[in-house]
């Protein structure tokens, strides 16, 4: 959809059209995040430590899926430099910061990826990979990684929109139930999601509309019953709100849901999904080495204030920075709140 709004010359295809809309809460009768965060007295919002890396590795994806705020796909050429991964492990060394969390795009798709995750096993840290499980199938040369997975102890996290092929082909592609199926019985072969601390298999649940995810744990029991039918099984299931901003914006804004959706998340928003937001933990690293407060931040290319790039990591300064936020934070902080770890109440 957004490439078909670029072709338009659409101002929503552009970065810059995306913040002049969230920008402009007040035409829809919405307050600012910022006077939300007042209301509760959380407002400047800080980190509470780094304990995460969330690195996306290049936005090439095989798959263009409806939702993705990444706005990635096959034609998309932003890719991580061998040179900005040294730059990121130089930053970790030495430091307590537990986790690296590599997304994309398809991060496996970056040439360097597999150097990358060995280079990070050594440094001891747990890894976690964003793998969308078509990527598995989609070319002979990725059909080992489930085994390289394992070797790395990795844990593996994949979108699975729902557990049947009619809602998941309309929100990622035709086919794409059915390679997932067979993908996650590769990764069940090798040991995941077979409750193995060392071999975690999780899978993500977002809603295919404009509306707030179900009780996460309602969902994984229905999702752990529905997949038992294919044989399948897995660890934990996080739910994701979609946020409004990219492809989804895009899709809200022609199905003239827009007003209606940000209302939503307004109405539900909640102080204590909002103290526990993964921005306060996380720092995410662009394919160009700069940093941002969370992917979502990265996306709008909000760039931390200073520093700004990698190469200029400097982990107490970031740990008392500002968090910057805009009115697509609301995504996060709605119902029982929202991350790439799935709900946060």
């Amino acid at each position: 959809m957004l490439q078909s709004l670029q072709r338009q010359n659409h101002p929503l295809a552009s970065v810059k059209g995306q913040i002049e809309l969230l920008d402009d809460h007040s035409s829809i009768g919405i307050p600012s995040f910022k006077r939300k965060l007042n209301e509760f007295k959380l407002d400047p919002l800080k980190p509470t430590g780094i304990d995460i890396f969330q690195i996306n590795v290049g936005k090439m994806c095989n798959q263009v899926c409806a939702h993705c705020h990444v706005d990635a796909g096959p034609d998309r050429r932003e890719i991580m430099t061998k040179e900005t991964m040294r730059q990121c492990l130089d930053a970790l060394e030495g430091t307590a910061i537990s986790t690296i969390d590599l997304t994309g795009g398809a991060p496996e798709m970056n040439p360097h990826f597999r150097w990358f995750v060995e280079k990070l096993s050594e440094l001891g840290k747990q890894i976690i990979v964003r793998c969308n499980l078509t990527i598995i199938l989609a070319n002979p040369k990725y059909n080992d990684l489930p085994e390289f997975f394992k070797k790395h102890k990795i844990n593996v996290v994949s979108s699975l929109p729902y557990f049947n092929a009619k809602r998941t082909d309309t929100q990622r592609g035709e086919g794409v139930f059915e390679k997932s199926i067979k993908a996650i019985q590769m990764l069940n072969a090798a040991g995941y999601g077979r409750g193995n601390p060392a071999l975690k298999l999780d899978l993500v649940y977002n809603p295919a509309g404009a509306f707030l995810p179900g009780d996460q744990a309602s969902l994984e029991s229905l999702f752990k019953r529905k997949l038992a039918e294919y044989d399948l099984v897995f660890d934990k299931l996080f739910s994701i709100t979609n946020l409004p901003i990219s492809r989804f914006l895009a899709y809200l804004v022609k199905t003239e849901r827009y007003e209606a959706y940000m209302t939503e998340l307004v109405n539900a928003f909640n102080p204590m999904a909002a103290a526990n937001v993964m921005c306060r933990n996380t720092i995410s690293i662009g394919w160009d080495g700069y940093m941002y407060d969370c992917d979502f931040n990265q996306m709008l290319e909000l760039k931390l204030r200073s520093p700004d790039h990698i190469k200029d990591f400097n982990l107490e300064t970031l740990a008392s920075r500002e968090i910057i936020t805009n009115q697509h934070c609301f995504g996060c902080t709605a119902g029982a709140g929202s991350s790439c770890g799935g709900a946060t109440t």
